[in-house]
């Protein structure tokens, strides 16, 4: 069976303090939408206390993980988004911009039993897709970076259609990024095709180049937007 990541991604509602070269990155501040129901709100904040002092998921016990999963699950199932998520530019407009990761980890429990369990339902062509195990980390184009003490920001432009991973580690600024399109196959689903990645000053993109030309393609990741809200997205892939 094919696994995936979980990872729970809090916008920045405040425009302005969105980025603060001062800090590099600004932790968001948690609001409840004023044309959210009372019911998801309070789910969200239950979410939020939940995965609290977890290290983005690194530091997360098979206990949490569980009810973490079982809190994502409701809210998954209670307001799913719209299949035009990604085709309608007046819908997409709720996925633009700045996303924070406050945690991550694996989207099942081996040997722990759920109610309902979200599963892949089909694997992309030219994307190998295997199970990460990530807990506290970050992956874009197979380039694993630990996020559990630095906050990793995820920025969607609509406007160029690209996607882009940003985390400040002891190496320097780590970017990674490229164009997104809908999935043929499910249309809530973004297929990244990573062009870009730099570390500090270095600049290995190539790496993508020669990746490409071997598998005929730069499709290298997708993630499927499960939930979302002007507060909130819920992403797996």
């Amino acid at each position: 069976m094919i696994k995936s990541t979980l990872a729970l991604l809090f916008c920045q509602l405040l425009a302005a303090h969105s980025f603060n070269l001062g800090t590099i990155f600004k932790p968001p501040t948690f609001q409840a939408s004023a044309g959210k129901s009372n019911n998801l709100a309070n789910q969200e904040a239950a979410l939020l206390q939940q995965i609290s002092g977890t290290q983005n998921g690194k530091n997360a016990d098979i206990e949490t993980q569980a009810r973490v999963l079982s809190l994502v699950r409701k809210l998954e199932t209670s307001s799913q988004p719209s299949p035009s998520l990604l085709s309608d530019p007046n819908e997409a407009k709720i996925l633009g911009g700045d996303w924070f990761l406050q945690y991550t980890a694996p989207s099942d429990i081996d040997n722990v039993d759920a109610d309902e369990k979200w599963t892949v339902t089909t694997d992309e062509a030219l994307i190998t897709t295997s199970k990460a195990g990530l807990q506290g980390a970050v992956s874009g184009g197979g380039i694993p970076v630990d996020a559990s003490n630095n906050v990793a920001k995820q920025t969607f432009d609509l406007e160029t259609q690209r996607v882009t991973n940003e985390i400040k580690t002891g190496l320097g600024l780590v970017i990674v990024g490229g164009p997104f399109r809908q999935s043929p196959n499910v249309p809530l689903r973004a297929i990244v095709g990573f062009d870009t990645a730099k570390v500090g000053p270095l600049d290995i993109s190539f790496l993508f180049d020669i990746r490409a030309k071997i598998k005929g393609s730069y499709d290298s990741g997708w993630v499927e937007t499960t939930y979302v809200s002007d507060s909130v997205r819920i992403g797996r892939g």
